[in-house]
């Protein structure tokens, strides 16, 4: 079927390209009114009311019909892939250029869907208004469980739609936003949110620009919150006082396994706070703070933390430069621990001595089962350049 003034375009496997397209690439199109004047939708037009004007309240079991009237409505092209695959339990509809009023559009007839139970839309550019769109629709479903909104240029616009939806929303436990253009903007909706929220159970924050701010807001929400297992805060600018914060609200959840805070900036005084929350968190089993230009200093001190800690099974601290002597500290204190549980030290694109091989080597009738990744031993490298 054809969208109204719209041409018809295909993708190489024969389907339709789905509506809704970039709002900076193509003009509104304009429709003659009966009476012969012109009617234009705005670019302004941010309503995201789903319940939209004139539109016909028949039942409409399948949903098509109450999709396709919401598409003539907003002047998008249907899309062919959405129609074949609206009854299947997981819906993938990543790359395929829905934009804005697209993602309204599609948006529509989710709220009443019992089908679909995953929703990826990765990569969809649907801005502001469209993650708007997908959060008022996640209000009333009551069926989807997983989504996937990355890499859609929400902003903060999206992000405050998005944390008035986790408010409310009892169902959803896996929720992708990596890569929105959030900013600590953003931090001070989302921050209360997962406070309230204590369904959501893998969050990815990952790929944005969320600064000290949002890491303090995030550190007082991450102690408070009961439901969240994994968390993401990779590629941020959260450092100084923003990453002891964060590192401090690690400390006191007890219910996070898996945080991922590589690709930031903590620092020294971050890798000392996190060698505090190690002290006090009996929970989490995996951590990742690889490159985050930790020193020495600051491994040793973190390290600390490891000789007290029971629970953590994989530490990811590589491309910090904390040298062979921060190396050599995490695994003392690895030694040092009769209760350690680590299974796996990743000290990646770092040169390490002899002292520390030995010393690795010794600990094989105590840990016979640790895995120790790192960048190669010094004397080695020196021959080999000879």
């Amino acid at each position: 079927m054809r969208g109204p003034k719209e041409q018809r375009r295909s993708s190489p496997d024969g389907d339709t390209l789905d509506g809704g397209g970039r709002e900076s690439e193509r003009k509104e199109e304009e429709e003659e009114a009966p009476g012969g004047e012109q009617c234009v939708i705005p670019d302004e037009d941010f309503d995201t009311d789903l319940e939209l004007e004139d539109m016909e309240e028949t039942y409409d079991p399948t949903g098509q019909t109450c999709y396709m009237e919401a598409c003539d409505k907003l002047q998008v092209v249907p899309a062919s892939y959405f129609l074949r695959h609206m009854h299947s339990n997981e819906l993938s509809m990543a790359h395929r250029n829905l934009g804005p009023k697209g993602t309204k559009a599609l948006a529509v007839p989710l709220v009443t869907n019992t089908s679909i139970l995953k929703l990826n839309l990765r990569d969809n550019w649907m801005e502001g208004m469209g993650g708007a769109a997908i959060a008022e629709m996640l209000k009333e479903n009551c069926y989807i469980t997983e989504v996937d909104l990355s890499d859609n240029r929400l902003g903060d616009h999206g992000a405050q739609a998005i944390a008035g939806m986790l408010k409310e929303n009892n169902t959803l436990i896996s929720l992708n936003l990596s890569g929105n253009y959030f900013t600590d903007r953003s931090a001070e909706d989302l921050g209360p949110a997962l406070v309230t929220n204590a369904k959501l159970q893998h969050l990815d924050l990952s790929h944005n620009a969320l600064g000290d701010c949002a890491g303090q807001i995030l550190g007082e929400s991450v102690s408070e919150n009961t439901g969240l297992i994994s968390l993401s805060l990779a590629w941020n600018c959260i450092r100084g006082r923003g990453a002891v914060m964060l590192a401090n609200g690690l400390g006191g959840n007890i219910f996070l396994r898996k945080v991922d805070l590589s690709f930031n900036g903590f620092g020294k005084e971050g890798a000392i706070a996190l060698g505090q929350a190690l002290k006090d968190n009996n929970v989490l089993e995996e951590l990742n703070v690889s490159n985050n230009r930790i020193p020495p200093e600051g491994a040793v001190r973190l390290a600390m933390g490891l000789k007290a800690n029971k629970t953590i099974k994989a530490l990811s601290i590589g491309k910090n430069p904390i040298q062979t002597a921060g190396c050599y500290g995490i695994l003392k204190s690895i030694q040092e621990n009769p209760d350690s549980a680590m299974e796996t030290l990743d000290f990646s694109d770092i040169t390490v001595n002899q002292d520390f091989e030995e010393l690795h080597a010794s600990m094989k009738e105590i840990l016979p089962a640790l895995v120790v990744k790192h960048g190669g031993r010094i004397g080695t490298l020196k021959k080999a350049k000879a």
